[in-house]
């Protein structure tokens, strides 16, 4: 039978005191690259646009923000 006193306790891999620094930082840079991008396409024309550099930008401003969002909840308590 297997005892709870017996298990190992879960640590996690990131210690919870940078949760802070890590919601700053990933969060500013996903407002950078979600402001890159906005101004990007305000500015380019329809004869200047590159699908393939609006996806990149876009993709990596969403994974930036994504594990922003993510630290924040952390940081805040909400442990997803």
């Amino acid at each position: 039978m297997l005892e709870p006193e017996s298990m190992a306790r879960y640590v996690s891999p990131v210690n919870p005191s940078v949760f802070p620094h890590l919601t700053v930082v990933l969060l500013g840079i996903g407002v950078f690259f979600t402001a890159w991008f906005f101004v990007y396409e305000v500015t380019s024309t329809k004869f200047t646009r590159d699908v393939f550099k609006e996806l990149v930008v876009a993709l990596v401003a969403a994974i930036f923000s994504g594990f922003g969002v993510v630290f924040l909840l952390l940081w805040v308590g909400i442990y997803i």
